[in-house]
Parts: C-alpha cells; sequence; structure tokens
C-alpha cells in the first residue's frame, strides 16, 4: 500500500485480471477481506450468455406494472 492509500497488485495478478490503466474494479468487504473485481466491459457483456431471457410481453407488463406504481 503506498503513502496515500493506494494499492499496488502484483504485475502478475494485474495481467490475469486485465487490469491496466483505465480498467474499472469494484471494492467490498467480505468477512473482513478486502476484494478487488474488476468491472466487465460492454464487450465482454454481449458475449456471455444472458442470466435471464424476457419475452416482448412480459417486459410490457413489468412496465406497465412499474409505472403505476411510480404514478401512486
Amino acid at each position: 500500500m503506498g503513502s496515500k492509500g493506494e494499492l499496488f497488485p502484483p504485475k502478475g495478478l494485474r495481467e490475469r485480471l486485465d487490469l491496466g490503466p483505465g480498467r474499472r474494479v469494484v471494492y467490498r468487504e467480505a468477512g473482513g477481506a478486502l476484494v478487488v473485481e474488476p468491472v466487465p466491459g460492454v464487450e465482454e457483456l454481449l458475449v456471455r450468455p444472458p442470466k435471464v431471457e424476457v419475452t416482448v410481453e412480459e417486459l410490457g407488463e413489468l412496465r406497465r406494472e412499474l409505472s403505476g406504481k411510480a404514478e401512486a
């Protein structure tokens, strides 16, 4: 850790996680440990399989439901 609190991951770790200048990361605490995770870029997300599939009808229904709640 640097004098100003900067974190300096070892070069090998940065290379494995593709952490270069400008790469965004998320810091979180888990069980007393600091966890640093890279934020995936758009290109990375586009090639991943979807976690949820939603039909156009389901999306419309959800939109109507949320619109009703926003008006209340």
